[in-house]
Formats: C-alpha cells, structure tokens, sequence
C-alpha cells in the first residue's frame, strides 16, 4: 500500500505506454506473457492494437464491425474477440476474422459489450442495448437489456445472469475466494457471485461495492491480494476495492475516462490503463493522456492471463 498512495502523490510516474496512438474508446487489454506483448482495442475506431513495450512497437489490425473486448487464446498468435454482432476468432497475424458463435435470443438492438477469459478456458462476455449507430457516433439507450454469457470452446453458450444490465462490464476472478464479479456501469453497481458458476440460471448476485462517486464503474481486474482494481469512466481515477467491498485506495489518473485495466510486463508488475476520448471537447484533448494507454507500478503485481481453450 506505501507505494500506491506513494504514487498518488507523485503523478509524473504515470506514462504513456504507447505514444503516438489515441483511442475513442480504448477498452480490454490484455498482456501476453509468451510474446510479451499486450493487446487491447478501440471499439469506435474499429481497431485491435497491440504493443511489445519492451521494443515500443505497436501493430494495429483494422476490424470490420466495432470490437468490444479481447481474450488470448491457447494457440498462440490467435485471440477470441467480442464484436457487436458476434463473438470471432483473429488471427493477430494476418487479421484473419473467423466467426465463432453468436449469441441465441438477444433482443433486436442489443450488442456485445464486455469480455473476458475466465479461469475455466470459457470466454465470457455481456451485452448491452446499443449506444452505437452504425457510423459510430453516439445513440440514446432507453432499456436495461444486458445479460453475461458463457462462450464454451465447443461453442456452446449458457446465459448465466438475468437480462437487466444496463451496461456490462467488469469480468474479473478471485479464484481463491471462489468468487467472479459483475458490473453495470449505468446502475453504478458491481456484484460478486459465487464461482465456479453452476448451471442454474440466474446466478445470484451480492452488491459488492456501491460508489456513486468519481464517475462509473468500467473494466476491472485483479492483484495478487484478491483486490479488484475498477476503472472510473469520468472519474479520472482507479479504486482498489478490497475483498470486503470497501475502498481501499482512489488512485488518480490524468484523464477523464478511464475504461479498464489490466496486469503486464515480465514480472506482472505494471498496470496498463486504457482511456477513451470520445466526446471530450476540444480543450480536454489538449491533454495527450486522453485517450492513450497509459501505465504505471502500482507495488502489487497481477495474475497471468487466462488462454481460451481453442
């Protein structure tokens, strides 16, 4: 904890992990311990970036429908991602998009939105009613029409929550507690629920962790401790949120919208934080940190990532 609120107060040890790239809307990263790479996407630029920090180099592969989240798969070179319409295969390599499943009995008008690899080798993922229009620009919501999925490497697909999510997000694991926890960004709220899941629906919900405050829960993961690191969409901050649902440490960040966060680096030690710069006005994107992937040692490290089992 000394070197958290060490940070805190010293702002200059934040960076931009990948100068030069600014996101709409950066979302899901994801570090590859094999390759050394972290990947993650740009839904509204319809985007999957990547980066090798070891080297600076960064990729970009250009994507047909708007991508909402990413896991790695067990084969290398190849990643499971959600799009709007779907969840696919990509070939990172070549750009490749295989389609894999879609989800039955979503209503007209829903998207996928979060997504994750679960400890099981299963991809998880929410949907949403879409705020997007097909050009990208933003649409009114007027339902809370969301659900999570389970997305089987044999295709198979179990909705595990009921359909009243505002906005999906936050997929994270504390194995050890045997818990999973859920986010509605709309609802301000994030759950836990036991894990593993059974095949009873729905799974049953506890509130976790209620805070109307610094802006809207997005993407989550977890350190080493079972500590839930939450990104706040408007907030300009990160809350460590301790296994007990209280605040542990509000770490702030120099952007508006900061939308999820994951563990990389050789030694899990650095948190990778992805922002969006969709809608900031002009005078906020004078600041170079919206919209970039920034990064930081937070003086916990994080688990490896979980491979989707194709």
């Amino acid at each position: 904890m000394t070197s958290i609120r060490r940070w805190k107060a010293e702002m200059q040890e934040v960076v931009i992990a990948a100068p030069g790239v600014r996101d709409l809307v950066g979302e899901s990263p994801v570090w590859d311990a094999r390759s050394g790479w972290l990947y993650w996407v740009d839904i509204i630029g319809r985007v999957i970036r990547a980066l090798e920090p070891a080297t600076g180099a960064t990729r970009m592969l250009e994507t047909p429908d708007f991508p909402t989240a990413i896991g790695l798969c067990q084969t290398p070179g190849q990643a499971v991602v959600a799009f709007a319409a779907g969840v696919a295969l990509v070939d990172m390599d070549t750009g490749a998009v295989t389609p894999f499943v879609t989800l039955p009995g979503e209503p007209d008008g829903n998207r996928l939105n979060e997504g994750s690899v679960g400890p099981d080798g299963a991809f998880w993922v929410g949907t949403m009613q879409t705020n997007l229009n097909p050009d990208g620009s933003m649409r009114e919501m007027d339902r809370s029409s969301g659900a999570f999925y389970r997305v089987g490497p044999d295709r198979s697909v179990q909705r595990v929550t009921d359909p009243c999510f505002g906005i999906t997000n936050t997929l994270a694991w504390d194995v050890a507690r045997g818990r999973m926890y859920l986010g509605d960004t709309l609802a301000q709220s994030l759950f836990a629920t036991d894990w593993p899941v059974n095949d009873v629906e729905p799974a049953p919900l506890r509130p976790h962790c209620a805070v109307t405050t610094d802006g809207y829960p997005d993407g989550s993961c977890i350190d080493e401790d079972g500590y839930l690191w939450n990104a706040r969409y408007a907030g300009r901050c990160l809350l460590r949120i301790a296994p007990t649902g209280e605040v542990d440490s509000r770490i702030l960040m120099p952007a508006e919208n900061i939308t999820a966060c994951c563990f990389g680096g050789p030694d899990l030690s650095t948190l990778y934080v992805t922002t969006a710069a969709n809608q900031l006005s002009e005078d906020m994107l004078s600041n170079p940190c919206e919209g970039a992937l920034l990064a930081f040692e937070p003086g916990v490290r994080g688990p490896a990532s979980y491979l989707f089992g194709v």
